[in-house]
């Protein structure tokens, strides 16, 4: 695959449009459609902002085993995190019952019966 092609590859799979990276980049839509299609050469310093801009280092870039390794790290965390959001839950309930259960024991919440007539 081309650089270009990359580059168009790695833009739609971030989800950015054309229009919002000519803008990031401070270039036409126009010019960067070009850049993207090949018809523009690409320096080195312009390759450096999109990939910036698209949150990729170049080693990566140029590297293409490691798409796949960022795919699998990218998993990997976010089945970690969806751990990490169920144990806080689980603390969050824990550490709510031992505060009403401590405010019961010293009595700064007490069980109130309730007032009506007879």
């Amino acid at each position: 695959m081309k650089i270009h092609e990359k580059i168009r590859t790695l833009r739609l799979e971030k989800g950015y449009s054309q229009e919002a990276m000519a803008e990031e980049l401070h270039i036409s839509t126009t010019a960067y459609g070009d850049m993207e299609r090949g018809k523009t050469e690409l320096t080195i310093s312009r390759l450096e902002q999109v990939l910036q801009i698209l949150g990729t280092q170049t080693e990566v870039f140029f590297n293409p085993n490691s798409s796949e390794k960022i795919m699998l790290e990218n998993e990997k965390l976010r089945i970690e995190n969806e751990k990490l959001k169920q144990e806080n839950r689980y603390l969050r309930e824990k550490f709510e019952e031992r505060v009403l259960s401590e405010l019961y024991r010293i009595g700064a919440a007490t069980r109130r019966e309730p007032i009506g007539f007879k």
